[in-house]
């Protein structure tokens, strides 16, 4: 009969073998912009209604979605890795999205990107990919007449749209070689909201990095998100079960079939200071059918709540302070003197995250303005989404165990 320990010793050689890799992660943000960050703020902000648009455009399956500020907006993700494409490798930075499958590049003389590209006549393991190949069944929409003609497909993201055509190369992450992976090779790009020099896919559709590399990651990852004001500047993105928190509260995850590739969770309530918050059941209940629910997103900058939510969570955290409010741009609660902030703790089924100050606050250097860094949906839709957002994830491991059906938090400083 086996021993204890020779069991232990046996578990501990299978997880030796198990592959993981941890990429640098860089706020898109320049901390050296010769903008003010009031600023830098407010163009955030305006980032923000957009991503909330798409999103909520997402989860609902809307064929169009309005647009919440006058200003020229975009949608970019706020967080970059650096990954390699090709062999050999050429390195770009993309933007990391949770709440997106595929990875797109811009490749050689594609109309309307930026001037750093995937050069594809340097990579001869390079490929287009035909109609008849299985991959091209799992892109929405693939315009495709004969099996033997190239797998082109036109996507919107955000207030942008895109051709492209399904390719597959070599993916370098980090040490770790992904060969023949599928990706979208951006074509023709109108608009401003396709990150410059691509997309990472975190989602958890059939395209993402989560199920092209399954057999080596086992459909885990993990962040820490640094703060933008952070010395350092950089997090990291851990993929793999080695190395990931032991000790970490989890709530499992939700799926909607609709949007199969969001992740949802079960948000239960919200307490500020020790008073759990009176928000209707309705606001934060998840529902498949409508699209309703709360998204853990990496892309949002500030978190959204459905308006009955962020009004009674709002009005809470105004009464704890019992201050005179004011506002800046789109933050409706702010503060022109000194306060002392209430902690702010999300209730999740198994587990509660409490956030601190960091978490909730943002200080304008102009004038000594503090405000809760929190909003409510754009005044003209009617969203039925909550989205958790990379502000109130900022240092803290968010680990995403799809395999287990799982997300997990964990206070972490990674600035």
């Amino acid at each position: 009969m086996a021993t204890l320990s020779s069991v232990l010793i046996c578990l501990a050689c299978v997880f030796c073998t198990v592959q993981a890799t941890t990429l640098t992660v860089t706020h898109a943000v320049n901390p050296r912009s010769s903008n003010s960050w009031e600023d830098t703020l407010f163009e955030m902000f305006d980032k923000d209604n957009a991503r909330f648009l798409y999103l909520a455009s997402l989860a609902t399956k809307r064929t169009s979605v309005p647009i919440a500020s006058g200003r020229q907006v975009t949608q970019t993700a706020n967080y970059i890795v650096r990954v390699s494409v090709g062999t050999p490798p050429q390195t770009l930075l993309m933007a990391m999205d949770t709440s997106n499958d595929a990875a797109w590049l811009p490749c050689s003389g594609c109309v309307g990107c930026s001037s750093t590209f995937f050069d594809t006549a340097k990579s001869p393991e390079y490929k287009s990919l035909t109609c008849g190949a299985p991959a091209c069944r799992q892109v929405p929409n693939p315009t495709c007449k004969e099996p033997t003609s190239a797998c082109s497909f036109n996507l919107t993201y955000g207030t942008s749209s895109f051709s492209a055509d399904l390719s597959q190369d070599t993916l370098m992450l980090g040490p770790d070689a992904v060969p023949t992976y599928n990706f979208a090779c951006l074509r023709k790009v109108t608009g401003s909201s396709v990150p410059p020099q691509g997309l990472l896919g975190l989602g958890r559709g059939p395209l993402s990095l989560l199920s092209q590399t399954d057999s080596t990651y086992h459909s885990t990852f993990s962040y820490c998100l640094p703060s933008i004001k952070s010395p350092n500047f950089s997090g990291s993105l851990r993929l793999g079960v080695t190395g990931q928190p032991i000790r970490i509260k989890t709530t499992p995850l939700l799926r909607n079939p609709r949007r199969s590739s969001l992740y949802y969770v079960g948000l239960t309530g919200i307490r500020v200071g020790r008073k759990i918050v009176d928000i209707p059941v309705s606001a934060l209940a998840f529902n498949p059918a409508t699209g309703a629910g709360t998204v853990i997103d990496s892309g949002t900058v500030f978190t959204r709540l459905v308006t009955p939510a962020y009004e009674a969570v709002r009005n809470e955290f105004r009464r704890r302070i019992n201050k005179p409010v004011t506002s800046l741009g789109g933050f409706d609660t702010c503060y022109s003197e000194p306060i002392v902030s209430p902690t702010m703790t999300f209730l999740f089924s198994g587990m509660n995250v409490t956030l601190p100050p960091d978490n909730l606050l943002i200080h304008s250097t102009a004038g000594g303005i503090t405000c809760l860094a929190m909003a409510a949906a754009p005044a003209n839709v009617n969203s039925v989404v909550n989205v958790i957002a990379n502000m109130q994830q900022q240092n803290h491991r968010i680990l995403f165990d799809v395999a287990n059906n799982r997300v997990g938090v964990a206070r972490e400083t990674c600035s």
